[in-house]
């Protein structure tokens, strides 16, 4: 566990400790009752009262032996004091709990943060990169890793276009990469636009696949793991998943593969969002 985690994990349950403390010492949770809130609860009175009240043995049960509506609104005056309010003030103190934690975990994510900006850190730092060697990717590079770019669409007609563009225009050999739109449209107009825009892409020399499949299941995540299953999938070392949405930088995969290249503890690289319409 990182360093980052452990200290936050503290900090998690300080605060935790600290709104225990806080309940036992006002008195709002009594241990010495293990089903008692405050010492007033006695569920088996409680009970014991509530059966009585229709077997006619309970003192407060009518003469002639039926349940009047002012019994009924007592029951409920003992319920609602012996029961739900307790059990609703410690639910209480269980939520203020929960928001002092969140409390802390957002201070903390901030002072972080802070602190990362203060002192410039930058992955690199940690883990070797260095920019792949060779040929010119343009020219191709057989020590260019293989790289499938995963793109899932499901009726992402504003979209489409920008997303395959974005993939199909990232900076690297062309015949090093594979890019795999999987489209689970449900919409026959949307699903033509889609599939010739991929023709379109292959007119041009990119290796772009479009694929389908009869039925959504999983989602998109059950469209990435059935695209997986291709025979030219198998054949490529790295994957990269984007969004239907998604625009990727030209020097993305320039930036991101070598840190699986020199780092072999490395299994996946998560890189930073921004959002083109901030306002909105």
């Amino acid at each position: 566990m990182e360093a980052a985690e452990i200290g936050g994990a503290l900090l998690f349950a300080l605060a935790a400790a600290a709104a225990l403390f806080s309940a036992v010492s006002t008195g709002a949770v009594d241990f010495s009752h293990p089903l008692a809130v405050g010492g007033r609860v006695d569920f088996q009175e409680t009970i014991s009262w509530f059966i009585g009240i229709f077997d006619g043995s309970s003192s407060s049960s009518s003469a002639a032996g039926g349940v009047s509506l002012a019994e009924v609104y007592e029951l409920w005056v003992r319920v609602r004091g012996r029961v739900i309010a307790p059990a609703l003030q410690v639910a209480v103190w269980a939520c203020m709990v929960m928001s002092v934690m969140l409390v802390v975990e957002a201070l903390y994510n901030c002072v972080v943060s802070l602190g990362v900006k203060a002192v410039g850190w930058r992955p690199e730092w940690r883990f070797k990169w260095e920019p792949l060697a060779g040929d010119d990717e343009e020219k191709g590079g057989a020590h260019y890793p293989m790289v499938l770019v995963q793109i899932p669409m499901y009726n992402e007609l504003e979209v489409y276009k920008l997303s395959i563009g974005a993939a199909c225009e990232l900076q690297w050999p062309k015949d090093r990469i594979i890019v795999q739109v999987l489209d689970d449209s449900t919409d026959p107009f949307i699903k033509n636009l889609v599939e010739l825009e991929c023709e379109s892409w292959a007119v041009k020399g990119l290796n772009i696949k479009y694929a389908t499949r009869s039925s959504r299941k999983g989602f998109k995540a059950g469209a990435l793991k059935k695209g997986m299953e291709c025979d030219y999938a198998k054949q490529c070392e790295y994957v990269a998943i984007f969004d239907a949405d998604f625009q990727p930088e030209p020097d993305f995969l320039l930036r991101t593969v070598p840190f699986f290249v020199h780092n072999p503890e490395v299994a996946l690289v998560q890189a930073r969002w921004s959002f083109e319409f901030c306002s909105e």
